[in-house]
C-alpha cells in the first residue's frame, strides 16, 4: 500500500488489476523483485491520479437508489442499485454499483515548484451485472 491510504484508489480499477497481475508473475518467474514492483505500484498510483485530476475532462452524471452510503476517512462510499450513468455521448444502466469517492486536493500533494492545486473528486467504481446502453 503507498504511503497515502487513498492514493491507491484506482488499483481496483481493471487497468490496476492487470498491472497487479502482472508484476505477481514478474515475481513468480524471477523476473522482479519485489521491492521493485512496490515501486512500480506507488508510480502507478501517483501517475493515474496525477492524469485523472490534470487531464480527464468529461462529466458524468448519476442517479439511481441509494442501498447504502458512508463516510469515513475522507472518502464517501456510496452503494446504487438500478443506477445511470450518463455523459454527453453514452448512458449506461448498472445493476449494482459501488462508487468511492474522495477529494483529490487529499490525494495530491503537488511537487516543489508545481502550480497544480486541483480540487477534484477522485473516484472509483466496481459494478457487478452491468448492462450497457449506448445513446445512438
Amino acid at each position: 500500500m503507498s504511503g497515502n491510504p487513498h492514493l491507491d484508489l484506482y488499483r481496483k480499477s481493471t487497468l490496476g488489476a492487470s498491472l497487479e497481475e502482472a508484476l505477481e508473475e514478474l515475481m513468480r518467474q524471477n523476473l522482479m523483485t519485489q521491492s521493485l514492483a512496490r515501486k512500480v505500484l506507488e508510480q502507478f498510483d501517483k501517475s493515474i491520479n496525477e492524469v485523472i485530476a490534470n487531464k480527464v475532462k468529461t462529466k458524468v452524471s448519476f442517479k439511481g437508489n441509494l442501498q447504502t452510503y458512508r463516510f469515513c476517512d475522507n472518502v464517501w462510499t456510496f452503494v446504487l442499485e438500478n443506477a445511470n450513468f450518463r455523459t454527453e455521448t453514452e448512458a449506461i444502466n448498472v445493476d449494482l454499483v459501488k462508487i468511492e469517492a474522495c477529494d483529490s486536493k487529499n490525494l495530491l500533494k503537488p511537487n516543489p515548484g508545481s502550480t497544480s492545486t486541483s480540487s477534484t473528486t477522485s473516484a472509483h467504481t466496481t459494478t457487478s451485472e452491468a448492462n450497457y446502453a449506448s445513446d445512438e
